[in-house]
């Protein structure tokens, strides 16, 4: 039965990375982009694990363990894992698909997103975890504490998820983006098709975890601990169906990314390597306590009704708000000094600056003196190259970096403007051109200039 656990993850981990599917971004652009476009795709997985787990339920071929909600663990526990996403740059599932594509940033996160997991459950740790875990409540799900059946909340819920669905298409068709001109076997999924085929597999998943023994469906958290377990103490117990499907993930994202030309050994910088050692324990300690990440409560949990689930996942929301205010916030803009002024006003106020300090000359004459201050300027992040041209490197920047600065950028720019953003980041080859087709802008330029490598060029209000 292991054998089923390595090819669900690895069309797992296929569909995620084709699709650039992480939840982090998806609930992160809700804040920075004003946009539920991505969060969309989420819902589609819960909608579709909702009524394929009721299906399986209401005809016996599963029964799950409904799970007492502990509201103090859940609620500590999902906000710490929200803020930690932000700093790791991915979720759990994002950050085992962005280790196979080659980001190194995504393996420091990983491996201490592990230990910290192993600590929490088996560990240093384990008490700290049983002690938060004792406030429990008689709480399971939410149908059953209304007396009613799940179907109640699984068909408005579907209906509410078309109808989101069909409005961005809807949108999108009207104002379509920018794409790279590949084929089809290196296109990039729709991210709802994405969500369609993870919450497809997610209920494929349950039925032959539960034939192997282990009564649940997909799984992230518990797995890595227990991969973890296991490389530690090679003890056979951690090697279980969920530990082989984190296994098969990383596989079948790193044969995704390779085939499509997304592979590349990535290395980051002193400070993003610290952002993803902090964010990778934080994910470990917060999932631990909150009894699963985006994937355990956000898309399995969640699509029980479980108060868990969805306390816990509105609780990393509001982590990846927190987060995201505090760290990725653009850049303060530098300021550089110019050598000419060139309105009236500039040079009323230079000649005053002048004319107010009069000073004394050996021989009895007052003559000027003082400093001039000179007006600031603000100094474009990107880099001129004649012609109203700029170009923006933003080459190892982890999402959504890429798009923060382009943002930035282009502010400084006159409309007709061109700016050139290179970038490696593979959820910036989605995140950019809907960017550009949101705000007017065109894309005169999209190309893949090397592995896990593009480049793309955006011209000011050039749409409107």
């Amino acid at each position: 039965m292991l054998l089923s656990a390595l090819a669900v993850g690895a069309v797992l981990g296929a569909v995620m990375q084709r699709g650039r599917f992480c939840v982090t971004g998806m609930m992160r652009d809700v804040f920075l982009q004003r946009t539920g476009r991505g969060l969309v795709a989420f819902l589609i997985v819960i909608a579709v694990h909702a009524i394929g787990l009721a299906a399986l339920t209401s005809f016996g071929v599963i029964s799950p363990d409904y799970r007492a909600f502990q509201p103090v663990a859940v609620v500590v526990g999902g906000f710490i894992f929200g803020l930690a996403i932000i700093l790791a740059g991915g979720c759990a599932s994002g950050t085992w698909y962005r280790s196979a594509e080659g980001l190194v940033g995504s393996w420091f996160a990983l491996l201490f997103y592990g230990l910290s997991a192993a600590a929490m459950k088996y560990g240093a740790l384990s008490g700290f975890n049983s002690w938060m875990k004792q406030w429990e409540t008689g709480l399971t799900t939410i149908p059953q504490a209304l007396g009613v059946s799940v179907w109640w909340f699984v068909v408005p819920f579907a209906l509410l998820t078309a109808w989101l669905a069909q409005r961005y298409l809807a949108r999108d068709a009207a104002n379509p983006k920018a794409t790279l001109n590949l084929p089809a076997r290196k296109r990039p999924l729709h991210p709802y098709l994405a969500g369609l085929l993870v919450g497809i597999i997610g209920v494929i998943a349950w039925p032959l975890s539960a034939a192997s023994g282990r009564n649940s469906g997909l799984s992230i958290t518990t797995p890595t601990s227990d991969l973890t377990g296991w490389i530690v103490t090679g003890e056979g117990d951690y090697m279980n169906w969920g530990t082989v499907l984190v296994l098969g993930l990383f596989v079948g994202s790193f044969i995704a990314a390779k085939a499509s030309g997304e592979f590349r050994v990535r290395v980051p910088d002193g400070k993003t390597s610290i952002r993803a050692i902090i964010g990778g324990t934080g994910m470990g300690v917060g999932a631990s306590l909150a009894g699963g990440c985006t994937v355990g409560n956000g898309m399995v949990q969640t699509s029980l009704f479980s108060f868990q689930g969805w306390v816990a996942t509105l609780f990393i929301a509001l982590g990846v708000y927190v987060g995201a205010k505090l760290w990725l916030t653009p850049s303060k803009q530098k300021q550089t000094k110019t050598d000419t002024y060139n309105t009236e006003e500039s040079i009323r106020s230079a000649e005053d600056a002048v004319l107010d300090t009069p000073a004394q000359t050996p021989g009895g004459f007052q003559v000027a003196s003082g400093v001039i201050t000179l007006p600031q300027k603000q100094k474009t992040k990107a880099r001129p190259l004649g012609d109203d041209r700029y170009i923006l490197d933003t080459l190892g920047d982890v999402c959504p970096f890429p798009l923060i600065e382009a943002k930035e950028a282009i502010a400084e720019l006159d409309d007709g403007s061109r700016l050139i953003i290179d970038f490696d980041c593979t959820q910036a080859t989605e995140s950019i051109p809907q960017w550009a087709a949101d705000n007017g802008h065109a894309v005169e330029d999209f190309v893949q200039n090397q592995d896990a490598g593009w480049q793309i060029t955006v011209v000011k209000n050039g749409a409107r």
